[in-house]
């Protein structure tokens, strides 16, 4: 009777299948989490391009302005932030001019005027002021000319990263230089 059990194989492929199956399961959503975090991140990449671009393109910005490329660019997140306050991706944009006083003015320069929207997100440095010294890695700097700096971050959680290690910050800068203008002036009517 043992040697017929040991021959009778009827069963190992439902074992074998049961045995291997959560770790399938595991690898398939891993690859599916994954999948979508690099999307996500790819988005908080081009909203800090599209955020730093859409206010170069003005002569003069307005409280409209600012606005409109905060919803443009919270767009961009859709299907990860779909409006309203809830998840909202942190935005900052920041217009640093030119420093003559600077030991070196081609690698950084003063903050002229700053705008943020403030989300679930956190920047590094969590806060910029007017006057305050901003050091690029690279020359960027002309004489009497800016740079707009778009900085983003966005707190991205699905129901099995929340599960398991909470949600992810995903953070980005983009650096432009104004196209029609040297330096654009502080937003009429102030910030949003």
């Amino acid at each position: 009777m043992t040697g017929h059990f040991r021959k009778d194989q009827r069963g190992a492929a439902a074992v074998e299948f049961a045995l291997l199956l959560p770790v399938m399961i595991t690898l398939f959503f891993g690859v599916v989490e994954t999948t979508l975090a690099l999307l996500c991140r790819a988005d908080v990449s081009q909203m800090a391009a599209t955020a730093a671009d859409l206010v170069a393109q003005v002569n003069k910005a307005n409280t409209a302005d600012i606005s409109n490329v905060y919803a443009a660019a919270g767009t961009i997140l859709y299907p990860y932030y779909t409006g309203g306050a809830t998840g909202k991706p942190t935005i900052r944009i920041t217009s640093v001019v030119y420093d003559s006083t600077s030991a070196s003015p081609t690698t950084s320069g003063k903050v002229a005027w700053i705008c943020t929207q403030s989300g679930t997100g956190t920047l590094t440095p969590a806060s910029r002021n007017i006057g305050d010294t901003v050091t690029f890695s690279q020359p960027l700097m002309i004489t009497n000319g800016s740079v707009l700096m778009a900085e983003v971050a966005y707190n991205y959680a699905s129901p099995t990263t929340q599960t398991i290690v909470g949600s992810l910050n995903m953070t980005n800068n983009f650096y432009t230089k104004p196209r029609r203008v040297a330096q654009i002036p502080s937003p009429t009517g102030g910030c949003p």
